[in-house]
């Protein structure tokens, strides 16, 4: 009983605290520090709003550790995702036509050529966006590697030889490690000022 009461007491001097500092300063006077920072939870005195403070400072000197792209330049990660992604179109592409010409059929349906191509089309304005160092196809890419990382979790779950196992660890691994590296690519993208070459 004597621990509640004290923290009702501290409770209520904090709230008597900040209601004079609302009184002392006039509303124009906030800091924009102030005015970004999330509004402290109880109990926490000033600890949330440090928290956020460093966790700025750290932001910030991430962002400004980063060196804008030169004019032409492409990060490794983005190169490789553009081949990648061109290597993927292209087999849409082979299928496509496959399924245009030859009305093969796959468990007995025959393949509509329509999504085959549409896929095929996104795939290949992805490539080029990726390989001029677009953020739209960065961005879209790394959509991609979440859906292959989303597969390949899905299919280990249900995977029932070692093979299958592998299969889906290799893919996982590989689609996880590219999407990693192509975060810090996207923020070089995204700066606004390029060098000059």
């Amino acid at each position: 009983m004597g621990s509640r009461e004290r923290k009702r007491t501290e409770r209520r001097k904090r709230k008597r605290r900040s209601s004079a500092r609302e009184q002392a300063a006039p509303p124009d006077a906030e800091t924009p520090q102030a005015a970004e920072a999330p509004p402290e939870q109880g109990g926490g005195s000033g600890s949330l709003s440090r928290g956020y403070a460093r966790a700025e400072g750290k932001n910030r000197a991430a962002r400004e550790a980063l060196e804008p792209l030169r004019e032409g330049e492409r990060p490794g990660a983005v190169t490789v995702g553009a081949v990648i992604a061109g290597v993927i179109a292209a087999i849409f592409v082979g299928s496509t036509l496959v399924a245009l010409f030859t009305g093969v059929e796959v468990r007995g349906n025959e393949q509509s050529p329509v999504p085959l191509a549409l896929f095929a089309a996104a795939l290949v304005a992805m490539a080029w966006g990726m390989w001029k160092a677009r953020y739209w196809a960065v961005i879209g890419f790394e959509a991609m590697l979440v859906l292959f990382m989303l597969a390949a979790a899905g299919g280990l779950l249900g995977a029932q030889t070692v093979a299958q196992v592998c299969g889906s660890l290799i893919m996982l691994g590989l689609s996880g490690t590219l999407f990693y590296f192509m975060i810090r690519a996207m923020a070089r993208i995204q700066m606004p000022e390029r060098k000059p070459g």
